[in-house]
Formats: C-alpha cells, sequence, structure tokens
C-alpha cells in the first residue's frame, strides 16, 4: 500500500535513547510510506489514523504493563499490530520460558517462586551461584547475581521481589557467560544478523538498574548448534505466523551447548545500526506487511 501510514511506537527513553529509531523511521519513509515515532500510548488514537503499528522501544512498558497490555490489544482491534498482541501478552512474561522447556527447547534451567512463597536456601543452591531477577522485567531491571553460599542475600533480594507480589526467577549462573552473550535477530522468522556483548552481571550481588545493557557490542557469526537453538525457540511461540521480528539471547552451559536466556518479541534491540542489511530486511518486511494490509 503505497504512502501506508505506519507508527514506530516508542516511549520518551526509546525517543532519547533508541538508535534505530530513526534509522527505521527514515528508511521507511524513504521506501514511500508515511512512517512516524509515536509514543505508545498514544499511537492508537484515534483508532484510523495508522495503517500499521510497528513496535519498537517501549521501554517504559514494565512499570504500566496492564495499560501496556490494555493498549495492544485494543490497538489490535483496529489496526494492524505487530508483533500481534496475543505474542506480547505472551512474552511480557519470563514464565514463557518454563512453556519453551516444554516444549524441548533448551533454556537456562529456571525455578520460579510466586508471591506467598517462602524461599529456602535451597531455592539458591548453584555450584557456581545463581542469578535472581523477577518474572516481568527488561534490560536486566532488579536482577543480580550471588555467588556460592550467598543464600540469604539471594534471598533477601526475592524476598523483596515477592513481597511486591512479583514472581521471582532463580537460575544457576552460567560461568562461561564470560565468553559473551549472543543476539541473533530474526525478522519474519528468518535468520537476519548476530551480536555478541558483554556480559551483564559483572559485579555479584549488587542490583544495579542504570547498568548499560548492551556493552561490547560486536557483530557474531553463530555456529549451527546456536541457530537450531534459536529456531526452535522461534517455532515454540504459541502464534500462527512468525513475528516480524524476534531476538533470541543465548548462552552457553557449562558443557559449552547454547541455551536460551531470553526470547525477546516485544521491544528489544534489534542493532540496525550496526547492521546496514539487517535495516533493510526489517524495512522491506514492514512494507510488505503495509501493502497487504
Amino acid at each position: 500500500m503505497s504512502g501506508a501510514r505506519v507508527a514506530v511506537a516508542t516511549s520518551a527513553a526509546g525517543v532519547e535513547y533508541d538508535a534505530d529509531l530513526p534509522l527505521i523511521v527514515d528508511a521507511l519513509r524513504a521506501d514511500g510510506l508515511s512512517a512516524e515515532p509515536v509514543l505508545w500510548h498514544r499511537a492508537a488514537a484515534p483508532p484510523d489514523r495508522f495503517d500499521l503499528v510497528v513496535i519498537r522501544s517501549t521501554w517504559d512498558y514494565v512499570d504500566r504493563l496492564d495499560e501496556f497490555l490494555t493498549w495492544a490489544d485494543t490497538t489490535a482491534r483496529t489496526t494492524l499490530l505487530r508483533n500481534p498482541a496475543p505474542v506480547v501478552r505472551w512474552n511480557s512474561d519470563k514464565h514463557y520460558l518454563r512453556e519453551l522447556a516444554r516444549r524441548g527447547v533448551a533454556v537456562v534451567p529456571t525455578r520460579f517462586l510466586e508471591p506467598g512463597a517462602r524461599p529456602t536456601p535451597a531455592d539458591f543452591d548453584g555450584a557456581d551461584g545463581v542469578v535472581v531477577k523477577p518474572a516481568v522485567s527488561a534490560g536486566a531491571l532488579d536482577t543480580a547475581r550471588y555467588e556460592p553460599g550467598r543464600h540469604t542475600a539471594a534471598a533477601r533480594h526475592a524476598r523483596m521481589l515477592l513481597d511486591q507480589g512479583r514472581s521471582v526467577l532463580v537460575q544457576p549462573f552460567l560461568p562461561r557467560v564470560a565468553e559473551g552473550e549472543r543476539a541473533l535477530v530474526f525478522v519474519d522468522g528468518a535468520f537476519s544478523h548476530a551480536i555478541r556483548k558483554d556480559p551483564l552481571l559483572t559485579e555479584p550481588g549488587t542490583i544495579d538498574n542504570d547498568r548499560d545493557p548492551h556493552l561490547g557490542v560486536a557483530p557474531y557469526l553463530p555456529t549451527e548448534a546456536e541457530l537450531r537453538t534459536a529456531a526452535a525457540a522461534l517455532s515454540a511461540i504459541p502464534a500462527p505466523a512468525a513475528p516480524l521480528f524476534a531476538r533470541v539471547d543465548l548462552v552457553l552451559d557449562n558443557a559449552g551447548e547454547p541455551v536460551v536466556l531470553e526470547l525477546e518479541l516485544i521491544e528489544p534491540n534489534l542493532f540496525l545500526q550496526d547492521d546496514p542489511a539487517g535495516l533493510a530486511r526489517f524495512t522491506r518486511a514492514v512494507a510488505a506487511l503495509a501493502a497487504r494490509g
């Protein structure tokens, strides 16, 4: 659809810090679409303002989750939304890792603690320590790792989250994360590009919500095993079609095998500023969606 109206949904922080945002908008405009960045809570008003809403850097959704999910449902009733609202809802809570594991996807082993639980030291056993994080989070907010034997500190962190009514994940710390996290980006279900970045949780016992989540980013050529693991994660998404965009974050377990750390389908950094071909793939996919719409 020539001249289709596309909203690239973002947030105040996204407008300021998302390096991909202006690249996407400019590329879509160069393709003949009427594209503009819009704060997500304004992207569906009035309902017929846009033909397509593409979620990008809605980085404040974690603090406004119910409002954000309602917005996604409402937007999807009047406008084409990508990724779709059911996928957004499913991916907004890291309990999806449990479903991936049930489907045979190799994921970081995860124990879930629910509000009302009484954590015991056994919940935080790990030969190399553990990572404690909330089930609803982005950019490693309220996340920390704990060295072996630091059960009391880890339990205190978990109780803080549980007392706020939040579900908690406890995962073993995998030392080979020192070799870097791998982020594999997919567009329309096909592999596009990948990056490697430095490990995030470098200071044991520290919750640092101001840390940069993408340090040491460099282009990366994934192994066949990493591509297979990422493809398995994508195939487990409960949706009839491949998502417009996806990022599969992998780390190596103690045996050197890739495991899924996170499957990001809402607002991940896609590192398009580091891969012009990836930007072109993304732009073509959005234009094709707009044309079908």
